[in-house]
């Protein structure tokens, strides 16, 4: 993002008012070493992200001891190393290659350079194949400070695309044009400050804004995504809102209506519950008295495999989001990226997220379940409603989870009722249960003198090695069994 004239003089007096250097800021007069400046770029650079910086910066035309600004003759362009231009040069050496740049800017008459110097991400800036790093305001090679190393790698390791910034730099007043603060509060269930002071302040612990060193403001990805008015006001995410799409019979060839969220998730998710509610078929039960109208799928089942998309996505996969598509006879969920943990073992293990920051505001929303929860419940509620399992698909970019509609167990295919046998096993394991005839059969909503139909998914199961028997064995009706990998 290229710098107008009032942010660098902004920037630079904010600067200058520190007592002395710090490991992310260097000040010169007129120096001018070419190997020297490329070490100070890495070690800047380095020190930028350990010290939770988004930039390192290299300012001449001022006095490292007075901090005064006096100006400067040293300029970048007209410098060389050997027949090539400095920049050039820079840029050659430099792994990765980073975006930095320098400014001219005028202040108080005289003249100054800045270099800013982005943070490293993912990887460790490095200059001729050497890494540095600032200790006080020297620069060191990074393996003569072992304990900065270990630091920077793991903050290296833990970034994550929501701590990227998704607006750069603005006032308090664009961060309330920006973000909806006013949901933020009520989804919170807390009082609104009364002070613009109070309001920033939560919006910083929950790390939606951070601070700039020009004393303005950014909007990181996490605020975005979660708060936006408008997804459409930041680059990184304005192609990242939930589609709801309902087509016609059970394929995609006629499209009947389709929704695009262009709101922060946070702030969106229950419009978008009430979108899909409104599309989804509904039976009519009869009572004594009163006809009421029930969900063909259970909302329960639908609001989690939601958020679960939202939360589970691969953010740097491009141009895709969430979408929800709803057919006559099922409702498939897509969300990017490939799953994190192998899909036969969604009921019981642990989930990953790339997104814990995402995945943690929802959850004291209310948006999804606690850590752990939330498939087995998606696993109950079909069954509470006797609908095929889900199905889970993955792809090379995406991951799709499908909710069917009612099917009778004889129109039901061999993959539909071993699908289910697992997931019943699975779903037994984990509440300290097992998985026999009787209950099989009641998840099938299948008469008692059925059994044998029962029993010959269960010997299925066992043959595809996705159920084993447990305990002795006893008459086949009495038998307990669980899941391959119980």
């Amino acid at each position: 993002m290229v710098k107008d004239e009032k942010y660098l003089v902004d920037l630079i007096h904010y600067l200058i008012k520190f007592s002395k250097e710090t490991e992310w800021l260097e000040f010169k007069t007129n120096y001018y070493q070419a190997d020297e400046i490329g070490k100070y770029i890495s070690a800047l650079s380095n020190s930028a992200t350990l010290y939770e910086k988004n930039y390192g910066y290299m300012i001449w035309g001022i006095d490292d001891a007075t901090h005064n600004i006096v100006g400067t003759t040293f300029d970048y362009e007209t410098k060389k190393v050997g027949n090539e231009e400095f920049q050039n040069w820079l840029h050659r050496l430099l792994k990765p290659n980073i975006n930095f740049e320098f400014y001219k800017v005028k202040v108080e008459g005289k003249n100054l350079i800045v270099l800013e110097i982005p943070k490293a991400e993912n990887v460790v800036t490095k200059f001729k194949n050497e890494t540095y790093i600032r200790i006080g305001t020297s620069k060191k090679s990074l393996n003569q400070a072992p304990l900065k190393e270990k630091a920077l790698w793991k903050i290296l390791n833990d970034t994550s695309f929501e701590d990227g910034i998704a607006l750069e730099n603005v006032s308090e007043n664009t961060i309330l044009q920006k973000l909806d603060t006013v949901s933020y509060f009520s989804l919170l269930d807390i009082p609104i400050p009364d002070e613009k002071e109070g309001i920033f302040h939560y919006l910083e612990q929950d790390n939606l804004i951070v601070k700039e060193d020009t004393g303005n403001w950014s909007i990181t990805n996490l605020g975005a995504i979660l708060l936006a008015k408008s997804l459409e006001d930041f680059n990184t995410v304005k192609r990242k809102g939930i589609r709801v799409i309902q087509y016609k019979g059970n394929n995609k060839l006629e499209t009947v209506r389709e929704h695009v969220g262009n709101k922060g998730y946070a702030i969106n998710f229950e419009n978008i519950i009430d979108v899909v509610d409104s599309i989804i078929p509904r039976n009519e039960i009869v009572g004594k008295a009163l006809r009421t109208e029930v969900s063909m799928y259970p909302e329960l089942a639908i609001r989690e495999l939601i958020a679960n998309s939202i939360i589970h996505q691969d953010f740097s996969i491009s141009g895709t989001s969430p979408m929800v598509e709803i057919f006559d006879d099922r409702i498939e969920i897509t969300n990017p990226g490939s799953p994190l943990v192998e899909t036969d073992r969604f009921l019981d293990n642990p989930p990953k997220s790339r997104n814990e920051q995402l995945a943690s505001f929802l959850r004291r929303i209310g948006v999804c379940e606690e850590r752990g929860s939330g498939f087995d419940k998606v696993v109950a509620k079909t069954e509470e409603f006797q609908l095929p399992a889900p199905k889970i698909n993955v792809y090379q970019e995406h991951t799709k989870v499908t909710l069917f509609a009612h099917i009778p167990y004889a129109k039901m295919d061999r993959e539909d009722r071993l699908r289910a046998c697992y997931l019943h096993a699975c779903l037994k394991y984990v509440n300290n249960d097992y998985l026999t005839n009787t209950s099989l059969r009641e998840r099938f909503g299948i008469s008692q003198k059925n059994n044998a139909m029962i029993s010959r998914i269960i010997k299925n199961g066992i043959q595809e090695n996705l159920i084993k028997p447990y305990g002795e064995s006893t008459a086949p009706r009495y038998m307990k069994y669980v899941p391959y990998w119980a």
